[in-house]
């Protein structure tokens, strides 16, 4: 992951575009009247789970974070990647400072390996006779607290501080590693009476911490805060002691908290590992398809565990994992088509109910291993759950399983798999498999989640970056690759390397001018092996490839549009949708019209995006 895709795996779109505008809540989305042009009715809409961005008005543009700042603000790539990373806590690389700043963050290393010393002691001491207790009656032994090195906080304000100070850390250094917060007593411990697991990062190093309270203080548990050496969106709690396991039993489970990763280690099961959240984030997903495509989620049994379940396929299925994003490659013919990457199949163990994950090791090691091997297909887990709690005797409650389930099978791309749950979808709803499977195609708000218009990917688009690739590698491509707008590219990255190889006609001039933080991505580009091996073959895969990203793009307006309308009629009824209704189809059909015409469009191309947009 380079410096931009950590930057935007950091943050989040919303709370970032939300201090700009309004945001209003429309199912999984987030809508506003667009920032950039005046209208009355909103057309701006987030997607907190792509992280994208796009206004279907009279803008017709989008992007990912990067962009939306640089042309909120007027500014070029440097200065929004520069503002973003002062946010998200990321230190930029800098060719004439980055010896300090690689020394900064080895100072920050250092105090929290030296704080986890000190809550060792603590906890070692008759300070930590509550806390060892504590961990006495969950069951852990003596060599199971050393190698998870867990400590404790004094319940003071400035112990800590004053203790880490003393052994030469200042408290600049304590601040920024997180173990000191600013309040109105001014800098104090951020950690205060409570039980301390380090968390490491993948090299064994202490990033941060999760502490638990003794006592009912809130939260009941408390991590650090975002800094540079810690991201809790991309860390997975235990990951540096569970990696060779996982490899060897080609398994992670991953569990909720601290304690139920600790009890199973101590089990001897070694392969299980904790979301640091309510639910799986899309970089942890990635994080853990680098060491196994079977993970099985073990989250507790109550009702915010059920959820979590459902929130981390969800964020499986967004994060392109569960059918990867098509990569392109090229046919026999030299042709360019996509093909689906690796996914990653996601189980789901139902625990006892009242149990969490180290109740149930403690009581009975053997049954934890049965539940982890029967583990249910996610699909299986979210059709029978949905069925559960939605009466289907009645006609409206099977029409609700078909809308809450179908759209799951969107992103099944093996069609025996599919076949299996439109069979299961078509005895429980009533309801024909070739119906159910015509309706997986047309976008119809019955089998498409009305909260949940699909945008294009906000970042490592493939067929953006194979588009990049293409022009860098192959000089015959210039003319036409002249004539193609930035905004036809979602990613930041992507569109200022296209601007960069429009101003400069020679590769080694493009390299020359990029900023330091795209200098990896650009190598990425660079590097790309094409099996392409003349001009006619690149301009035939070039054009393959523009004609998709406009498609996507198309596609994409015409699905938020129909959401729009679906979200008026909820509001104002069918008699007071009709004129609504023909003003945004006009609105679009202008744009579409626009769309095409300034890609200068052959009668065939043209015809391909009508029919894509059209839905037949």
């Amino acid at each position: 992951m380079n410096e931009v895709e950590e930057i935007k795996s950091r943050l989040d779109i919303a709370e970032i575009i939300g201090q700009y505008v309004q945001l209003q809540k429309a199912g999984r989305t987030l809508k506003a009247p667009c920032p950039f042009h005046a209208e009355k009715t909103p057309s701006f809409i987030v997607s907190p789970e792509r992280q994208s961005w796009h206004c279907f008005g009279a803008c017709s543009t989008g992007g990912d974070v990067i962009s939306f700042v640089m042309k909120r603000e007027g500014i070029e790539f440097p200065e929004a990647l520069r503002m973003l990373a002062e946010k998200a806590g990321v230190q930029l690389k800098d060719r004439r400072s980055s010896p300090e700043q690689e020394k900064t963050r080895q100072r920050m290393y250092a105090a929290n390996e030296a704080a986890t010393d000190w809550f060792r002691q603590l906890l070692a001491a008759d300070a930590g006779r509550e806390a060892r207790d504590y961990l006495q009656r969950r069951g852990l032994d003596n060599e199971t607290i050393e190698a998870f090195q867990l400590g404790f906080s004094l319940d003071e304000w400035h112990a800590a501080q004053e203790h880490l100070t003393k052994v030469g850390f200042s408290e600049r250094e304590l601040l920024s590693a997180g173990l000191l917060v600013e309040g109105e007593r001014g800098a104090h411990d951020r950690f205060r009476g409570r039980l301390t697991f380090p968390i490491w990062d993948i090299k064994g190093r202490v990033i941060g911490f999760g502490a638990r309270a003794m006592d009912d203080s809130q939260p009941k548990y408390l991590n650090t805060a975002q800094t540079p050496l810690f991201d809790k969106g991309g860390t997975l709690y235990g990951l540096n002691l569970a990696q060779e396991a996982i490899r060897a039993e080609a398994r992670a489970v991953v569990v909720e908290g601290y304690m139920d990763v600790i009890a199973a280690h101590q089990h001897g099961f070694r392969n299980v590992i904790a979301q640091m959240g309510t639910a799986l984030t899309d970089r942890q997903v990635r994080v853990l398809k680098r060491y196994t495509a079977d993970v099985v989620l073990a989250l507790d049994s109550d009702q915010a565990g059920t959820q979590a379940m459902i929130r981390g396929h969800d964020v499986v299925i967004e994060a392109g994992v569960e059918g990867e994003h098509p990569v392109p490659v090229v046919n026999w013919r030299g042709l360019i088509t996509y093909q689906e990457a690796a996914s990653v199949e996601l189980r789901i163990a139902v625990l006892p109910e009242g149990q969490d994950p180290d109740d149930v090791i403690r009581q009975d090691a053997e049954s934890w291993r049965v539940l982890m091997t029967d583990a249910q297909p996610v699909l299986d887990y979210r059709l029978d759950a949905a069925a559960a709690t939605i009466d289907l005797e009645n006609p409206r409650g099977r029409a609700e399983l078909v809308r809450e389930f179908l759209p799951l099978l969107g992103a099944v791309t093996d069609p025996v798999v599919r076949a299996h749950y439109l069979q299961r979808l078509s005895r429980l709803s009533q309801t024909g498999e070739e119906e159910l499977a015509a309706m997986l195609t047309r976008p119809q708000r019955a089998a498409q989640s009305p909260r949940a218009p699909q945008q294009p990917a906000a970042k490592g688009d493939a067929r953006e970056e194979f588009t990049l690739s293409l022009l860098l590698q192959h000089k015959s491509l210039r003319e036409d690759g002249l004539n193609v707008p930035e905004t036809l590219f979602w990613d930041a990255q992507a569109r200022q390397i296209l601007v960069l190889w429009k101003e400069h006609a020679e590769v080694s001039a493009v390299k020359n001018a990029l900023p330091p933080e795209l200098e990896a991505y650009f190598e990425r580009l660079i590097l790309r092996r094409l099996p392409i091996s003349d001009a006619e073959q690149a301009a035939e895969a070039f054009s393959d490839c523009l004609q998709r990203l406009q498609k996507e793009r198309l596609r994409a307006e015409k699905q938020a549009t129909d959401f729009q309308i679906a979200d008026l009629q909820d509001q104002v009824g069918v008699s007071g949708l009709l004129d609504t209704v023909d003003q945004h189809v006009i609105e679009r059909d202008t744009a579409i019209g626009k769309e095409i015409h300034r890609h200068g469009r052959s009668d065939d191309g043209a015809e391909t995006v009508e029919t894509s947009v059209n839905g037949n």
